[in-house]
């Protein structure tokens, strides 16, 4: 920790850093505050002789990339404020880091060539001012803080320029019930791309059942029921029991069922469904979930990924059991951080759409 090196910086890597390699031994360290193509000093922060990467920050850049900004908080930079990664990168080659992530993942991953574009979400103002839910640690005096990256410590703010204002709940004209705590997207205009894409990639049909896994309040449940014309073809599984009550408040004559996923799904009958939704947590819905999906035998299935590693991981999983990724689109909903989220279609050539 604390050596410094001139390097040239390489590609992009999942995790808000690029990649650079230092001495004879040619160690990869993960760069942050760099963007690819430049020359920069790096300065080591975490790392040791024995261990296979170092992680690092770029200190002092010698030849800086067009796409390199000012960045527009105060905070943001080496030893501040952890929340952002990329407030030093012009916001369209943003866009274009993250979609070189989503292509690496599912190249090394699942083994496929897709081409990736990073939309952007209506709602924030220029990748600022979007998040409707922040969390900050409280210092003395009424004053507030953020952490650093990979630190406890705390960086003393007064304003952080992604926060917004809070948003309601309400999408397409409805209204949904959400535990004051409980998960809902952090950009205003995410709830409706998702349900627009969602919709649009399985073209649901009246008489068509619906499985929607990680369902939360039944954002994508709702609006399937409309589309099938019965919500008594909806099944939501939702393992936070206040969110599952939710759902079953916001799909009234849905069947709303509490639980981890995995284990709802290996206690009910595998009976044929048309068409399931995942919308799984940071680390993917995994191969337990994805062997009982498929055993259901959908003609389609809408995947919403927030980690594009394990959206790569459970798309191989689905390829082992006939089904292939029809069509992927990705969004920029948290822009100046590294995430991204994507939503995919993956059907089955037994779906005579496909």
């Amino acid at each position: 920790m604390g050596e410094r090196y001139d390097v040239e910086v390489g590609p992009v890597a999942h995790g808000g850093h690029c990649v650079a390699r230092v001495g004879d031994e040619n160690r990869v360290v993960f760069v942050r505050h760099a963007i690819p193509g430049e020359r920069v000093v790096l300065e080591v922060t975490e790392g040791t002789e024995g261990d296979r990467f170092w992680r690092a920050d770029a200190v002092e850049v010698l030849d800086p990339s067009p796409d390199r900004v000012v960045p527009p908080c105060p905070y943001a930079g080496p030893g501040r404020c952890g929340g952002c990664d990329f407030q030093h990168v012009a916001l369209a080659r943003q866009r274009l880091l993250k979609a070189d992530v989503v292509r690496e993942q599912l190249s090394r991953l699942a083994g496929l060539d897709v081409e990736v574009t990073v939309e952007p979400v209506p709602g924030d103002q220029d990748g600022l001012r979007w998040r409707t839910r922040q969390r900050f640690v409280d210092l003395p005096g009424g004053r507030r803080g953020m952490r650093k990256h990979r630190s406890h410590d705390v960086v003393e703010i007064e304003d952080c320029l992604i926060a917004g204002a809070p948003a309601d709940h309400v999408v397409r004209g409805t209204e949904f019930e959400v535990e004051d705590e409980g998960f809902w997207q952090v950009h205003p205009g995410a709830p409706e791309v998702l349900v627009d894409t969602v919709l649009s990639f399985l073209a649901p049909q009246p008489g068509e059942s619906v499985l929607d896994l990680y369902a939360g309040v039944g954002l994508f449940a709702g609006f399937l029921a409309s589309a099938v014309g019965d919500p008594a073809l909806v099944t939501l599984v939702e393992a936070d029991r206040r969110a599952c009550a939710h759902a079953q408040a916001n799909v009234r004559g849905a069947t709303a069922l509490a639980g981890d996923v995995g284990a709802v799904l290996a206690r009910l009958p595998t009976a044929p469904v048309d068409l399931v939704v995942l919308d799984p947590p940071r680390e993917g819905a995994r191969r337990t979930v994805v062997d009982a999906v498929t055993a259901r035998q959908p003609r389609a299935v809408a995947y919403v990924a927030c980690d594009p590693a394990a959206l790569a991981r459970d798309v191989a999983s689905f390829a082992a059991h006939g089904y292939a990724l029809d069509r992927l689109r990705a969004f920029d909903v948290f822009p100046m951080t590294h995430h991204v989220e994507c939503v995919a279609l993956l059907r089955t050539l037994a779906d005579p759409r496909a």
